[in-house]
């Protein structure tokens, strides 16, 4: 199993932070990994997702379960594809002096995932986490104007 594990300091409110990250219907506009999301940011609910294929081209669609939705602490939603992979994202919000400290991770495992190296990880996807927390940071920069 790998982990990926990227942090940010957001300079804005635990409960900000989860309305932008609950607030699925804008994925579009800001996020670069997670493309488009249909659904609520419900525990047990599930919601079509379509986000870059980081180990690949293209775009790739699932439906994933939100499996942590406690507003202003924590978003996860788990996906799967049979034996191949199964994957939970999260981000764990917690208070800091300077707005909020964002935990953005990536459980992985399968078949597929077994077969990356932990340089394939380092090189392929935790700059797409990163980019995440950028452009979320971004996004209160640009509500602010």
């Amino acid at each position: 199993m790998h982990q990926i594990r990227t942090e940010a300091i957001i300079p804005a409110t635990p409960d900000q932070v989860w309305a932008v990250l609950a607030d699925f219907a804008r994925y579009s506009e800001w996020n670069p990994l997670n493309l488009e999301v249909r659904g609520e940011a419900k525990l047990g609910t599930r919601a079509r997702m379509a986000f870059r294929n980081l180990a690949g081209q293209g775009v790739i669609r699932q439906t994933v379960r939100i499996v942590a939705a406690e507003p202003g602490r924590e978003l996860a939603w788990s996906g799967h594809v049979p034996l191949l992979f199964a994957g939970r994202h999260g981000f764990l919000l917690t208070p800091h002096a300077a707005g909020t400290h964002v935990l953005h991770t990536e459980l992985l495992g399968g078949l597929l995932p077994a077969t990356w190296s932990k340089a394939k990880i380092a090189r392929d996807f935790v700059p797409a986490y990163e980019a995440v927390n950028v452009a979320l940071a971004q996004r209160f920069a640009d509500l602010a104007v």
